[in-house]
């Protein structure tokens, strides 16, 4: 089978249909006729290459491909055209295999049809990552310790213990944010107008709250790390990097908390404490969606960031020249002026810093405006991309939900068709009585015997096929 080239480049041929010649393909029974030379315009896919006549059939004169012919449709398309359409009606994975067998690349997709091909290819994507996860909890039986319990962090709803321990981390994830930030409050006034916060009012407390949210936070931490499949790849993970984080700022505090000569670094390492907010994204769906997001999005996250910088750079310029001469003028250098022009850009405007001449003003409101044009381009597509990714959760979500519907419908029939077995064995036998005493034809016997095989029949195909 030829596989599509890195480039495909059409030739220049003239159409010249009289020293042409008029081939005809048959794709599983269905003949498609074109000119040679518009199927030699691409000579490096299948059908433009010499490796066609291998499916040259001598008795009738054509060429014979066991494909699938509406998407040869298409394909047949691309070579007269030279544009290559997706039909949103096909399924994704024939489509590709069929531009794989003929040898063209899926880039070569045409912009009118490219998007809807690429959101295809990431729904079928996640899909399939899905369906690899619901594979993953059939066969759970099957996995060691450490795969089970990787299963259970990933996916906290396999079981009952490991629902416990995901709700657990999460009420301890809240109380230590809300111990974070209650310490800070003023919670006693002392002479001379000095307040004393409630972190230093209640030090045994709150560090007794701390200690014991940092023994949960350690104890999965390193069942994650043994339960990792590939431990690397796990503490190279940003969520890796969050949890040490979170945990560090107390192991070393107790080392420093007797060293007065660093006790202003173990202040600055209790900042760091606030990085435990970002545990709630393993129970968030939508933090995750969020992240999912800008990590789709990251070019044009990179896009924003660099118009941004270039646009910051040449108006602090054109403003510090503008206000150069000025008496007293806070723009004393470029570096200086970025500061007005950040905040002019993102349209905050705090006034610390204004321009006093005309240009300056001026710059400066051409410097708004172009913040909001600037800030403004990417934000359409990253708010589509996160739409695209919610709605792809919730469908899959529904498909849980109806497949569980579903099964928890056919244990209820099976349970009433077993509750009902005994008493269709008493009327079994007492039909098997009938017949010997001639009461009961053996026709009749035999289409009730067929009709509760064929019944149970039925329900074992429902269950596998829902299951599947």
């Amino acid at each position: 089978m030829p596989k599509a080239p890195i480039a495909i480049q059409a030739k220049d041929l003239a159409v010249d249909h009289v020293s042409d010649e008029k081939l005809s393909i048959n794709i599983s029974g269905r003949r498609f006729e074109t000119w040679r030379n518009t199927l030699e315009k691409y000579p490096e896919t299948l059908l433009g290459s010499n490796e066609k006549e291998f499916f040259y059939d001598e008795d009738s004169g054509e060429y014979f491909f066991d494909r699938d012919p509406d998407i040869f449709r298409h394909i047949l398309t691309f070579y007269r055209t030279g544009k290559l359409h997706y039909p949103k009606h096909e399924c994704l994975v024939a489509y590709d295999e069929e531009l794989s067998f003929f040898g063209i690349m899926p880039d070569l997709i045409s912009d009118c049809c490219y998007e809807d091909y690429k959101d295809k290819k990431r729904e079928n994507q996640e899909r399939l990552m899905e369906e690899r996860l619901e594979t993953n909890e059939k066969t759970k039986e099957h996995l060691t310790l450490q795969q089970k319990m990787w299963a259970a962090f990933e996916n906290p709803h396999t079981s009952s213990i490991a629902l416990v321990f995901y709700y657990v981390t999460g009420f301890f994830i809240a109380v230590s944010v809300l111990c974070n930030i209650i310490e800070t409050i003023p919670c006693k006034y002392i002479e001379s107008g000095v307040t004393l916060s409630c972190g230093d009012l209640y030090e045994r407390q709150f560090f007794v709250l701390d200690t014991a949210c940092v023994i949960i936070f350690t104890i999965e931490y390193l069942l994650r790390l043994f339960a990792a499949p590939d431990r690397c790849k796990f503490l190279r993970s940003i969520m890796s990097v969050i949890d040490v984080v979170a945990i560090l700022p107390y192991y070393v505090g107790l080392g420093l908390q007797d060293n007065k000569d660093v006790s202003g670094a173990f202040v600055t390492l209790r900042v760091f404490r606030v990085f435990r907010i970002f545990k709630f994204s393993r129970h968030s769906q939508g933090l995750r969606i969020l992240g999912y997001t800008l990590k789709s999005c990251a070019s044009e996250l990179g896009f924003l960031v660099f118009s941004l910088a270039m646009a910051i750079i040449i108006f602090a310029t054109i403003m510090y020249y503008a206000e150069k001469k000025v008496i007293d003028t806070r723009f004393t250098s470029i570096p200086s002026a970025f500061w007005y022009t950040i905040v002019t850009m993102t349209t905050l405007g705090y006034g610390d810093m204004v321009p006093a001449t005309v240009m300056g003003k001026i710059v400066g409101g051409i410097c708004s405006l172009s913040g909001v044009l600037v800030i403004a381009l990417p934000v359409p597509v990253i708010v589509s991309n996160f739409s695209r990714i919610y709605h792809q959760n919730q469908r899959a979500d529904k498909r849980k939900a109806q497949k569980k519907a579903r099964l928890a419908r056919i244990r209820i029939v099976k349970n009433a068709s077993g509750q009902a077995l005994f008493s269709k064995k008493k009327a079994h036998e007492a039909r098997m009585q009938a017949f010997e005493q001639g009461l009961l034809s053996l026709d009749a016997l035999k289409d009730e015997d067929i009709f509760e095989i064929q019944h149970h029949h039925l329900l074992q195909c429902l269950e596998r096929a829902t299951v599947r």
